[in-house]
């Protein structure tokens, strides 16, 4: 795998969390900092789309029943 930096996906004090890399060839990299080993890959645009889904609240019904989403 090559070098990457990762970036926390969180603004809190949390113990588990998402972080995101982006490769120099345009893959995007996701892992849990729980489990650094195990690695998501997916391409620029499914991720650009998948960030546009959220914003436009796509994935809402997902956290309904999550306290404090």
């Amino acid at each position: 795998m090559p070098e990457l930096e990762w970036i926390p996906m969180t603004e809190g004090d949390e113990t588990e969390y998402l972080e995101i890399a982006f490769a120099a060839n345009g893959d995007v990299h996701i892992r849990t900092n729980t489990e650094p080993e195990t690695v998501v890959v997916t391409t620029a645009a499914k991720w650009e789309a998948f960030v546009l889904g959220v914003r436009a609240g796509e994935f809402d019904h997902f956290v309904e029943d999550v306290p404090g989403a």
